[in-house]
């Protein structure tokens, strides 16, 4: 489930955090986020594609380290990112 390329520059320029960003950990947030989400409407097709549940959840673990980690570095960008992708209720 690969994304579309107009899609992941899309994320790339609202979530970098300078001019020529491409992998700092809020950008690969989102693009994970999208991966997890695209993955979840697969799922509603595929119940027992139980091989690609097991890449979403190597997505969600990949997601929640580096979440983990902008915490840990800077909770106010934490924060905003949980807000921009409506991770948390």
């Amino acid at each position: 489930m690969a994304l579309v390329k107009e899609r992941k520059k899309e994320l790339i320029e609202n979530f970098k955090v300078h001019a020529s960003d491409t992998g700092s950990a809020e950008v690969q947030i989102a693009i994970l986020t999208e991966r997890i989400n695209t993955l979840g409407d697969h799922f509603k097709l595929h119940k027992k594609d139980f091989h690609s549940r097991r890449g979403l959840l190597s997505l969600v673990g990949r997601r929640r380290r580096l979440l983990n980690y902008l915490k840990k570095k800077d909770v106010k960008v934490y924060e905003e990112i949980l807000g921009k992708l409506k991770l948390r209720k």
